[in-house]
């Protein structure tokens, strides 16, 4: 019985025994995408480093609110 073994039965062996590839299960996994998935503060901030953006995002109001806070804390500390 002679069997030809071209590319199509290769892929039916490859097909038939990918439970026994170790390697595939590492190729699947990417990481995280999603920014909510990361549960800990600490991934986040790495996450956010990584990605260039500052963590945790503040608001335009909280930006015044401790630009204001400096400039008074400033302006104090000249006045003594």
């Amino acid at each position: 019985m002679d069997i030809t073994r071209n590319r199509d039965w290769r892929m039916a062996q490859k097909r038939r025994n990918k439970s026994r590839d170790v390697h595939t299960a590492l190729l699947r996994f990417r990481g995280e995408k999603n920014w909510k998935m990361l549960y800990t503060r600490s991934d986040k901030v790495l996450r956010a480093a990584q990605l260039g953006i500052e963590y945790p995002r503040l608001t335009n109001q909280q930006l015044v609110k401790r630009g204001l806070e400096e400039y008074l804390c400033c302006e104090c500390a000249f006045h003594m």
